[in-house]
């Protein structure tokens, strides 16, 4: 028998949706559970002890086994599907875009969305209020390169849709809401058109 899989999310969060977006186009049936992060539900002794020490989400939890950070997760879904390049170039290639998303683009387009769209910059510490527009110029420097790497190609790396379309997706699609002008690089959007596209895509806000 398969082991239960049960993601615990904040669905707004793009690295939750990233995990849904890959198991809806693998055919996997995913339980849901929500964390509102916002009143510290990520925070509580239960959830320190039993779901991730680190205090955050999303986590796949596969039987009694706990997988935090959604690329791992991305990949656990994955393993042996078409979204996983065989090449060994481009499966390393795939990484090397799913680390950027984290490191660059992530840091910078996620963290302007959630300050804006959920939190709101009067609320802003000073310090955080500080951050805005370098985080405004890295996120949209992390666009440029992508719009840049895309003229001419379908895909982040090969021919066909990997790991690393679908976690760049997830918070790329909604960087309008961190004040982010995608008209600005047009072969993300119709790169993002693409994703959309695909077969047994779900949007974000699907329940």
């Amino acid at each position: 028998m398969a082991e239960q899989l049960i993601l615990h999310e904040y669905s707004i969060s793009g690295n939750c949706y990233k995990i849904r977006l890959t198991a809806a186009l693998l055919g996997i049936e995913l339980e849901r559970r929500e964390y509102d992060i916002l009143k510290g539900e990520t925070r509580t002794p239960h959830f320190l002890d039993r779901v991730n020490a680190n205090g955050r989400i999303p986590v796949l939890q596969i039987g009694e086994r706990f997988l935090p950070e959604s690329n791992a997760a991305c990949c656990w879904l994955a393993h042996g599907s078409g979204l996983v390049p065989t090449d060994r170039f481009d499966n390393a290639d795939m990484l090397r875009w799913m680390f950027f998303e984290q490191y660059n683009h992530e840091p910078n387009i996620a963290t302007l969305r959630f300050w804006r769209a959920y939190v709101g910059e009067d609320v802003l510490s000073a310090e955080q209020r500080a951050l805005i527009p370098a985080k405004a110029i890295g996120g949209n420097a992390a666009l440029l390169l992508m719009d840049e790497h895309l003229t001419g190609r379908d895909w982040f790396v090969g021919d066909s849709v990997s790991l690393a379309d679908i976690c760049l997706f997830a918070y790329t699609h909604v960087a309008g809401e961190g004040g982010f002008d995608l008209s600005l690089y047009p072969a993300v959007e119709s790169w993002l058109a693409r994703v959309a596209s695909l077969p047994d895509f779900v949007a974000m806000d699907a329940r």
